[in-house]
């Protein structure tokens, strides 16, 4: 019988654009799709695919909280993440939440169909290039705890002084941090430290 294979996806060309390239893996077949998160889980509930090949980023419900979903209710659950951002961030929070293997968009047809193979045989599965951006996010490199709330402050636009306030701790430590921070990310300014962390998939600045 056919692996079974669902999408989700909240654009229809994409979602059309790989299930053109699974139908040309033998023995996979796309049996579901879905179009948020929200679709996804109850579509997951209801027909068990094998394989779900799931996009990151998706109003409602996300990729993230729909694995988290999904897990819950088979923690065996197979999930490929599917992304068009390479952010070290994004990468590890999805493999930490549980899925199984971490796309991009733009991957090559050879790349999905190794994916795929790995994923049903039990294994996890990271592209070269993906694993690259992992690496950066364990490396010494890597923010703090500290470091991170400080940047989200800075993501919603505060000053030091309010930064300061909001986090309990005194402004010349906050200026301390957001040294660090400039340092580690490779930014001169604040504004090339937040299109950084965007980039690296650490802030939103659309929520």
């Amino acid at each position: 019988m056919s692996i079974s294979v669902m999408l989700v996806d909240d654009h229809p060309l994409v979602r059309l654009g790989m299930a053109g390239v699974v139908s040309r893996q033998p023995g996979y077949a796309v049996t579901a799709e879905a179009a948020d998160g929200a679709e996804a889980i109850d579509l997951y509930r209801r027909m068990r695919p094998d394989v779900v090949l799931m996009d990151l980023m998706m109003p409602r419900v996300g990729g993230l909280e729909a694995l988290h979903a999904i897990r819950e209710f088979h923690p065996e659950a197979r999930v490929v993440m599917v992304s068009g951002s390479d952010g070290e961030e994004h990468v590890y929070r999805a493999l930490h939440a549980g899925a199984r293997a971490y796309l991009l968009k733009d991957a090559p047809e050879s790349q999905l169909a190794e994916c795929l193979q790995a994923v049903v045989a039990g294994r996890r599965y990271v592209p070269p290039d993906v694993a690259t951006r992992l690496a950066a996010r364990l490396d010494n490199d890597a923010l703090t705890g500290r470091e991170l709330d400080v940047l989200r402050f800075l993501a919603q636009g505060l000053s030091n002084k309010l930064i300061a306030r909001a986090a309990g701790i005194a402004p010349g430590t906050v200026k301390y941090h957001v040294k660090n921070i400039m340092a580690k990310m490779g930014a001169s300014c604040r504004t090339e430290v937040l299109r950084e962390a965007v980039r690296r998939g650490i802030v939103d600045l659309a929520h």
